[in-house]
This record gives structure tokens, C-alpha cells and sequence, in this order.
């Protein structure tokens, strides 16, 4: 029997009419919650626990924690494209899809299940919340932001987001630093620091790795340039911030964390 002659004999069958979904209004006011940046309200969606509510829900599978995950991909693939549909960067937004999805591999339970969604839509939220309060960019600016994102690791150029728009130069770099209040050079730096200081917080790479991977043109460079915005060198940072020592520990349910003994 075909899939849709099987679905069609389903359909016919009386147990199929005691199922019925919740309405959409209480998703759809909870998708525009996270994507306004509503931490409060997302919090108590959370905390009411109405992820882990089975009333007016599909079965989408027969396994218990293999249905929660497969509603925790479309949570996580719905929210992700109505947070770029609000502004949210599209490799932001899809690369966060791609961490929270994949860890879905490491967890077995359905508390760590729903840990795991609280703290996804609270990310997204958050970062949602910044954006729209900054958010009074242009068309041009909002796809240099997206540009520089995607390609933070390397050497960017205003001539590099001007021929990626179709417009000269100058008229970009007059259009970014009204928008903004930052010039080109100094937005991209301020973000290639931003990542810097993650890498020093949670790698242990050098500080040589980290300005070659973020294509400072030396390592004094970049120790300048992380002086000039954060007001510390980066190795005073990284003794300050860095996560020292990380042992694992695993708790009642059988689910691994890492306890963090250094300095946070």
C-alpha cells in the first residue's frame, strides 16, 4: 500500500476525528513574542512549561523523546526564519539553527530536551531584543551587516561590500557611518573584537591563531587594535575571563554538563 492510499484509510477511521490540533493563536503569539525580543513573556511561556504541553499537539512519533525532538526542530526551523523575516542576520540566524538542532544528538531525556528549547528561545529572543532596538538601518546597511558576519574571518574592504551592492564606494561609506555612526573600518573591527574576545574566553588558541584567523595583518595589530576597544590587552582579558579548567560531571538524568572552575 501506497503512502497515500494509507494516509486516505486513515483518514477514514474514527479514531482520527479525537484528534484535534490547539488553534494557532497561541503559537503564532508566542513566535511574535521571541521575534519582538519579549524576554518577559518568553520566559513565562518557559515557564509554564507549555513546550512539554501534549494537549492539541501532533504525535509525531510513537517514542516519547523522539516526538519532543521533532517538535523542537520545527520550534527551532519556525522561529529561525521569522527571526530574519524581523532583521536577524540569515547566517545568525542559521547557524544558531544548526548549534541548538545538533545538540539535540547529545541529549536523551525530556528535561534536557526542554532545557535545551528554553534556552534556544531565549537566545534568539534576546538577541532579537537588540536588534529591534537598534534596528533603523537601510536595505544597504542591513545586507553590509549580513555581509560582514558572513565573512568576518577575512580581509573585508569597503570596496568589498560596494560591489556586493552594486554601489560606489564613497556613497556607501557616507550612507554607513549616518546610519550607524560608526565608519566601515571601525563596525568590522568592533566585530572581528567581539569574536576575539570569545576565543579568548572559550579556546585556548594563541593570540598569534586568533588574529590569523581573524586576518589581522599581525599579531601586534591585533593586540593594538584589542587594547584601543576593550581597554585591555588581550592576554590581560583572556587571565581575567578565561575558562581555566572544565570537568565534566554527570547529573541524576544521565546528562553530561561542563562545570566551569575557572574565573567567569
Amino acid at each position: 500500500m501506497g503512502y497515500q492510499d494509507e494516509w486516505l484509510l486513515l483518514e477514514a477511521e474514527d479514531e482520527i476525528d479525537e484528534m484535534e490540533h490547539r488553534p494557532p493563536t497561541e503559537e503564532f503569539l508566542f513566535y511574535q513574542a521571541v521575534t519582538n525580543g519579549d524576554i518577559d513573556a518568553v520566559k513565562r511561556n518557559c515557564e509554564q512549561e507549555r513546550f512539554l504541553d501534549s494537549e492539541g499537539v501532533g504525535v509525531l512519533s510513537r517514542n516519547a523523546i523522539t516526538n519532543l525532538k521533532y517538535h523542537f526542530v520545527i520550534t527551532t526551523a519556525m522561529i529561525t526564519r521569522l527571526c530574519k523575516q524581523k532583521g536577524m542576520e540569515l547566517e545568525l540566524a542559521f547557524r544558531m539553527s544548526d548549534f541548538y538542532i545538533q545538540k539535540l544528538d547529545d541529549i536523551h531525556t525530556i528535561d534536557g530536551i526542554r532545557n535545551l528549547h528554553d534556552a534556544m528561545v531565549l537566545d534568539y529572543t534576546e538577541k532579537m531584543r537588540r536588534i529591534r532596538r537598534s534596528d533603523t538601518n537601510s536595505k544597504h546597511i542591513n545586507v553590509c551587516k549580513e555581509y560582514i558576519y558572513s565573512h568576518i574571518k577575512e580581509r573585508i574592504t569597503i570596496e568589498d561590500l560596494a560591489d556586493t551592492l552594486g554601489v560606489s564606494a564613497s556613497y556607501l561609506s557616507r550612507l554607513f557611518k549616518k546610519e550607524t555612526g560608526d565608519s566601515v573600518s571601525v563596525y568590522i573591527r568592533r566585530q572581528k573584537i567581539e569574536l576575539a574576545k570569545n576565543l579568548l574566553q572559550y579556546s585556548d588558541y594563541s593570540m598569534i591563531d586568533i588574529a590569523n584567523r581573524l586576518s589581522f595583518s599581525s599579531q601586534s595589530h591585533f593586540i593594538q587594535q584589542f587594547r584601543e576597544i576593550v581597554g585591555m590587552t588581550p592576554k590581560k582579558y583572556r587571565d581575567a575571563y578565561h575558562a581555566i579548567q572544565w570537568d565534566m560531571e554527570t547529573d541524576a538524568l544521565g546528562n553530561t554538563h561542563k562545570q566551569n572552575d575557572g574565573k567567569t
